[in-house]
C-alpha cells in the first residue's frame, strides 16, 4: 500500500482494492459529468449481459492487434518487468484485471469515471494487486514518469479535451515505459456531419430514449446485413466515400450512420456498441496526421502504429 500511496501527488488512502482520492469528486465540466452518467449506465447494463464473456474475448484479441502483440503471451512477455501499470477509462475492469493476471509482479490500477469502477472493485477483488480508482483521467493525480505501462483504450475520445489527456498521460508515462493509446478515425464528410449534429441535438436527451434509440439503429443494421446485398461504390473523394466492393450494411455504417450488426454477438451486445457511440458528447475523432502530431508534440516515439476504418493506435516510448 506504501508504494501505492507514493504514485501520487497528493494524499490517497487504500480501502479494500479501491484507492480514495479527492480527484473522484473533480468531474467539473458539463460534458464530462453527462459522460459519467452515460457510462455508469452503459456499462451497469452490459455486465448484465449472458453472453458479456464474448465482449471481453473479442476485446483481449483485438487489443492484442491494436498494440502490436502477436499472443497473449507476447503480451505477458512484455509485460514481465513492467512495476506499475494503469488502464484509464477501465470500464468494468476486466481488461485491468487481464493485465493484474499476466503482470503478477506489478502493481496494477484501473481508472474510471463512472459508476461501473464499484462493479469492477466487486468482480475482482480476488486479485491482490489490482486496485481501483474512480476519478477523471485527464487529471489522476498520479506523479510525473511514475507509471511503466499506461493504457487508454478507446476512452481518450470521449474526455473534455482530448489533446490534454493525453499530455497528462504521457506526463505520468515513465523514462523508458510506454503509453498505449487508440483514437477514433475520422470517416466520411456526410457520417461525420451527422454524427456531430446528432450530439449536439440530443445533448439532453434521457438515456431512455438513447437505448430505445439504440434498439432502432441495432435493428436497421440487423435488416440490412440480412439483405445480404454487395454493390460497387464509386470512388467519391469530396465527400470521403472510398470506391469500392460494400456489403449495404457496411457501405452506410461507415459513409452515412452507425448502425452497428454482428450477427455473432446478438442484439444486446450490438446496441450497446451503437449507444456507446451516439450517448457521449464528448467523441472526438481524429487524422492520422493529427493523431501523429498529438504524439510528436508531447515528444514521444513511436514504438508500433496501427491503422484501420475504425481507429488509430500504437504504443508511444516516453524519451
Amino acid at each position: 500500500m506504501y508504494q501505492i500511496e507514493e504514485l501520487f501527488e497528493n494524499n490517497v488512502r487504500v480501502n479494500g482494492n479501491k484507492i480514495v482520492s479527492h480527484n473522484e469528486e473533480d468531474i467539473e465540466a458539463s460534458n464530462q459529468a453527462q459522460t459519467e452518467k452515460i457510462f455508469s449506465d452503459k456499462w451497469t447494463e452490459v455486465e448484465q449481459y449472458s453472453n458479456v464473456e464474448k465482449l471481453y474475448e473479442f476485446q483481449f484479441d483485438w487489443f492484442l492487434r491494436l498494440y502490436g502483440f502477436d499472443s497473449e503471451e507476447s503480451l505477458k512477455n512484455y509485460l514481465s518487468n513492467k512495476k506499475f501499470i494503469i488502464d484509464t477509462g477501465c470500464g468494468l475492469g476486466y481488461k485491468a484485471a487481464w493485465f493484474a493476471k499476466l503482470a503478477p509482479q506489478a502493481i496494477v490500477i484501473g481508472i474510471d469515471i463512472s459508476e461501473a469502477l464499484d462493479l469492477a472493485a466487486k468482480n475482482f477483488s480476488h486479485l491482490s494487486n489490482l486496485y481501483f480508482l474512480k476519478g477523471d483521467i485527464a487529471k489522476t493525480g498520479l506523479k510525473t514518469r511514475s507509471i511503466d505501462f499506461v493504457v487508454c483504450d478507446q476512452v481518450i475520445m470521449h474526455t473534455e479535451i482530448p489533446e490534454q489527456t493525453f499530455a497528462h498521460l504521457s506526463d505520468i508515462t515513465s523514462l523508458g515505459g510506454e503509453f498505449a493509446c487508440y483514437v477514433y478515425s475520422k470517416k466520411a464528410l456526410p457520417r461525420e456531419l451527422i454524427d456531430d449534429y446528432f450530439r449536439k441535438a440530443t445533448h439532453d436527451i434521457s438515456n431512455d430514449e438513447m437505448w430505445k434509440f439504440s434498439e432502432q439503429l441495432t435493428e436497421l443494421g440487423k435488416r440490412l446485413s440480412e439483405l445480404n446485398i454487395e454493390f460497387e461504390s464509386p470512388d467519391i473523394p469530396l465527400l470521403g466515400i472510398k470506391g469500392g466492393k460494400y456489403d449495404i450494411q457496411r457501405f452506410i455504417y461507415w459513409n452515412f450512420l452507425k448502425c452497428f450488426w454482428r450477427d455473432d454477438w446478438g442484439f444486446d451486445l450490438c446496441k450497446s456498441t451503437n449507444y456507446d457511440w451516439y450517448a457521449p458528447s464528448n467523441a472526438k475523432r481524429f487524422s492520422k496526421e493529427e493523431f501523429l502530431k498529438m504524439i510528436m508534440d508531447n515528444h514521444m516515439d513511436v514504438s508500433f502504429f496501427h491503422a484501420e476504418e475504425a481507429c488509430y493506435s500504437g504504443r508511444f516510448l516516453k524519451k
